[in-house]
């Protein structure tokens, strides 16, 4: 049986960081370390290792952003959660595209707390419908440098199943889509991540828009 995870919590207030370790600690997780500003995150992760960061976004001296492109730059083993009180499409794409496997707004329960841990620790990236569409409106909205990254490595099922993984599909959403088996989509997500040599489902997200794959029209106002 794998370990408990090991998470470092940041956040500028000390009553947030008090209620998430409560929260975590109930149920198993070991919290390694604490972190009240984005330099200090820095130092802490890289003194204790954790497998998790749960990353507030606006902190003095460093805002969580840069400290989770710090940590990523230095850390492969880290995988960051952002964690924020405010729903804004800036801080979704800049959260993924600094490398963060998952966006949660601080109003989420214990238990989608603790579920968004075990999910980000076990190499899967959390990334909620509302979120992914927020995501999709802000490239359907605004020109984007397309990036002709090298796809040629991926089979036609690859390609498919990476423009649906661009829209936030699920595991088992996409074993019905393809009329697959929940262990053969594990296999085509894999294989897609190794290729092109992203972190997790976040990065394949956001590599389906930049590159073109995806396509989004503009919402209608």
């Amino acid at each position: 049986m794998s370990s408990a995870p090991r998470v470092v919590i940041v956040d500028e207030q000390a009553l947030v960081r008090t209620g998430f370790r409560m929260i975590l600690t109930a149920d198993g997780i070991s919290v390694a370390g604490e972190a009240g500003d984005g330099a200090a995150a820095v130092a802490e992760v890289r003194r204790v290792r954790p497998c998790v960061v749960l990353m507030d976004i606006r902190m003095p001296t460093m805002d969580g952003l840069g400290a989770t492109r710090k940590i990523l730059s230095s850390d492969d083993a880290a995988r960051v959660i952002i964690l924020t009180t405010f729903d804004l499409d800036q801080y979704v794409y800049a959260a993924l595209s600094a490398g963060a496997s998952g966006f949660l707004l601080k109003d989420v329960t214990p238990e989608q707390l603790v579920a968004a841990v075990r999910l980000v620790r076990a190499g899967d990236a959390l990334l909620a419908p509302t979120i992914t569409r927020r995501l999709v409106e802000r490239f359907a909205s605004r020109d984007v440098a397309v990036l002709h990254r090298d796809l040629s490595s991926l089979t036609p099922r690859e390609l498919e199943v990476l423009k649906a993984l661009g829209k936030g599909l699920s595991n088992a959403e996409l074993a019905a889509q393809f009329q697959l088996s929940e262990a053969t989509v594990k296999t085509h997500v894999a294989r897609i991540l190794s290729k092109l040599s992203l972190r997790d489902r976040a990065q394949a997200v956001v590599m389906a828009y930049e590159t073109g794959l995806i396509t989004p029209r503009a919402t209608p106002s």
